[in-house]
């Protein structure tokens, strides 16, 4: 006789989603309700589970389990300079500006933040646009600090291993200047992996990283809901040096967020710099032409 289906019904799965809220402040709203749904099933079917209710027992008596739910709900779709017009604007806006305003410093030093870095394919691009805007790089004590809430992306980062097709975007010299490549694939270049430290973290908690000159965040807040949202970016904005720079993904915006940042369009790119004085806030967003 064969077996009927698992299921999971509407009220487990909204105890599902304030767990996961609760947990890691990542929001499963009714625009995400089909993929949430989807995967929830899919993992009760992969561990054997009767339905919702043996789901429910199991990750919330198992970090092991929960972080594996967690996991297979969280899409790490990325590559190297996923965003063109963003490492655009690092190359040739942000990191000139912060290499003369540090040109004199001893030691040098850049910091720059990928919260929520996935897999690794954007701190990595991070550091190979520092290494090709930077005369004499190794000068500089460069930091990038990657973080993500996911321990399986961070093991593939940390790893450094990547397909052809993820290095798309990279031109042939990037190829061959800072990936060797095996049979494995290609791997990054020590020289590029030793400016980047990876570090497990979730966003909603308040953790000290020190002073940032620059911090990515890209398609991230969108997950949270607007009181947890707005409570990050004001971390994130404590975070960064008088003058340092704050980057979203393209369908992000901080136009309805209380933060003392002021908008610069770039070419394709919207940006946000922390203004170098304190009291310097700029309300009206400054177009600086293309780039």
């Amino acid at each position: 006789m064969r077996e009927k289906p698992a299921t999971v019904t509407g009220y487990e799965f909204d105890e599902l989603r304030s767990l996961i809220e609760s947990r890691s402040g990542i929001l499963f709203d009714a625009s995400r309700e089909r993929f949430f749904s989807t995967r929830v099933r899919e993992f009760v079917a992969e561990r054997g589970l009767q339905g919702g209710t043996d789901l429910l027992r199991l990750v919330s008596s198992s970090n092991v389990e929960y972080s594996a739910l967690l996991e297979s709900l969280l899409t790490q779709e990325t590559s190297f300079f996923r965003y063109p017009a963003v490492f655009d604007a690092l190359a040739k806006k942000i990191l000139p500006e912060l290499q003369e305003k540090k040109f004199w410093d001893n030691p040098r030093t850049l910091r720059i933040w990928s919260a929520a870095c996935s897999t690794g394919e954007e701190p990595y691009s991070i550091a190979i646009a520092v290494a090709d805007a930077l005369p004499f790089a190794e000068a500089w004590r460069i930091e990038i600090l990657a973080t993500d809430i996911s321990r399986r992306a961070l093991q593939h980062a940390e790893r450094g291993v990547y397909t052809g097709r993820s290095l798309d975007n990279l031109t042939p010299q990037q190829i061959e200047n800072y990936f060797t490549k095996t049979r494995h694939g290609y791997v990054v270049k020590p020289r590029i992996r030793r400016m980047v430290s990876f570090a497990p973290m979730n966003l909603t908690q308040a953790v000290y990283v020190g002073r940032m000159d620059c911090i990515f965040c890209m398609n991230v807040l969108m997950y949270f809901a607007e009181e947890r949202r707005n409570s990050v970016i004001q971390r994130f904005s404590e975070c960064l040096e008088l003058g340092g720079y704050f980057l979203l993904g393209h369908a992000e915006s901080l136009s309805s967020v209380p933060v003392r940042l002021e908008g610069l369009v770039l070419g394709d790119c919207r940006i946000y710099r922390k203004p170098a004085k304190e009291s310097a806030v700029k309300q009206a967003v400054m177009a600086e032409g293309s780039l």
